[in-house]
């Protein structure tokens, strides 16, 4: 059960960062803050790291399938993490490191699910399941080794980066079971 705080954490420095990057305001104490400019590179190493606020209106790599596939993919997204979910709770007999994997990957696409599901109504430019997720991490790997910062790969944020880092350690996690019971005594009993 401990381990579900990982996902929760996750989840609230995925949303706090991008309320930052995005802006956001507090009707009850007259705040507002604007945000980051849109599609606007700020460099923060060389040509290797930028801070670049967009939307992404569909999946992975900015791959859109249409305004008419918004709600499906929206729907099917909470299905998706509700599933997860049920199946973090199936696996407290497993070892330290798949669950944490699992952890991270549910904090992530709970990140990206609040930005489909709420972010169209909170920002005024659709309704509920209308929303576009904030990314805003830059990595320029190619154009760092190529010298030339016309080369990008994506823009990603942290919810992004979790799932990732949760799916390489459920790989690892699987390799080094070689099929076998992924149960370890060690950390068993901390979720």
């Amino acid at each position: 059960m401990k381990l579900i705080f990982v996902s929760f954490l996750v989840l609230i420095a995925d949303q706090l960062s991008k309320l930052y990057v995005r802006g956001f305001s507090v009707p009850w104490f007259d705040f507002t803050h604007y945000g980051l400019p849109q599609s606007q590179s700020i460099p923060v190493i060389g040509n290797l790291f930028y801070i670049t606020p967009v939307e992404n209106p569909g999946i992975a790599f900015g791959i859109d399938f249409g305004p008419e596939f918004k709600i499906i993919l929206s729907i099917f997204t909470i299905l998706a993490t509700g599933g997860l979910v049920y199946y973090f709770f199936r696996i407290k007999d497993y070892n330290f490191n798949f669950r944490f994997g699992v952890a991270l990957i549910l904090g992530g696409a709970f990140g990206n699910l609040t930005d489909r599901v709420f972010y169209g109504w909170l920002y005024g430019y659709g309704s509920i399941l209308s929303g576009k997720v904030v990314d805003f991490l830059d990595v320029r790997l190619f154009s760092f080794f190529l010298l030339n910062d016309t080369f990008g790969i994506y823009v990603f944020n942290l919810a992004d980066v979790a799932i990732t880092i949760g799916v390489g350690m459920l790989i690892v996690s699987l390799l080094r079971s070689n099929g076998s019971k992924e149960v370890s005594e060690a950390g068993s009993n901390l979720v």
